[in-house]
């Protein structure tokens, strides 16, 4: 016999959230010794102490809380949308769905996906949430994301990953820089100017990564965790880079030139996947995002060749 119930799980959720009972009552409009008791009963049933309670201090969860957690976010989101499958049987998908972006690629991406998937499924509650990799994936692990779109090199297991996009790094250089009359560049010629890095999270190890794997040491002078800010720099002289994104602006923001240029090298790609943990099972609303995402990618993909080869023709 089912002795836990979905409001048991529903609360322990919410105080898992708030990390405290009386921030978790207010935002339940509950008084705090129901929550209370139902946890009691829900850690008696389980046989299990899911939360460890400090005296005005708030609760933390025990490492089996934390499992259960991730257990009880997905039993709830099955349970939600069965119930609203139940009293919507039309086509229009509902219900929450939270993604997560790493920062440096969210503003490239992620207005046009979720814009385009909302136009489709307008009943659809998406939640954007913008940070590094690493909070994004333990966020995800913690059953509080349902998905994360991330560069996809070295992320670890547990993760499912569904391959988006594939970025082919290029070289940004000023107007005046010496190497703007070529083509292509190779590694080597770079290694005695100074570079600007992109010194966000995963981002820096990419990027210093190109030059180690040809033996080659970069001559990092100026660091930014900001696009932007890298790109300023490059366009005022004071160095190159190696970026991935490609705005469809050749200008930084106070109208000065960029040039960009290919490496002339065989050098790893970037590659932005859709993350997944494997002990989350995929809602319908889940499945849907994926699958939009997936083809949305591509048709992005065909757009930015047909792009890199204009900025080939133009010589920027």
């Amino acid at each position: 016999m089912l002795r836990i119930t979905f409001r048991q799980l529903h609360y322990f959720t919410i105080v898992a959230e708030e990390l405290n009972i009386a921030a978790a009552a207010r935002k339940l409009f509950i008084s705090q010794p129901a929550i209370t008791n139902a946890l009691k009963l829900l850690e008696e049933n389980l046989g299990s102490q899911l939360l460890v309670r400090h005296h005005a201090r708030g609760v933390t969860l025990t490492s089996a809380g934390k499992d259960f957690l991730v257990r009880a976010i997905d039993l709830l989101a099955q349970a939600n949308e069965l119930e609203l499958s139940t009293i919507d049987s039309g086509p229009l998908l509902r219900g929450r769905l939270e993604v997560g972006c790493y920062s440096s690629i969210a503003p490239m991406y992620m207005p046009r996906l979720i814009t385009e998937f909302l136009n489709l499924h307008p009943q659809v509650d998406l939640r954007l949430h913008e940070s590094n990799q690493g909070d994004l994936i333990a966020s995800l692990m913690q059953g509080e994301l349902d998905y994360v779109i991330t560069p996809s090199n070295n992320l670890g297991r547990n993760l499912i990953q569904k391959p988006l996009l594939k970025r082919h790094p290029h070289i940004i250089l000023g107007s005046d820089h010496p190497l703007t009359s070529k083509t292509k560049i190779h590694l080597s010629e770079l290694v005695d100017y100074p570079m600007v890095l992109l010194n966000f999270d995963s981002s820096r190890n990419y990027f210093i990564g190109l030059f180690r794997s040809h033996g080659l040491e970069p001559w990092v002078r100026y660091w930014s965790p900001s696009f932007e800010t890298v790109r300023g720099i490059v366009a005022n002289g004071l160095g190159y880079s190696i970026l991935v994104t490609r705005p469809k602006s050749d200008f930084d923001y106070n109208g000065r030139p960029l040039f960009l240029r290919p490496i002339a090298d065989d050098v790893n790609t970037d590659d932005i996947s859709l993350i997944s943990a494997e002990t989350r099972r995929a809602t319908n609303l889940m499945t849907a995002f994926q699958e939009f995402s997936v083809e949305h990618f591509k048709k992005l993909d065909n757009a930015e060749k047909l792009s890199t080869d204009n900025h080939h023709e133009k010589g920027h």
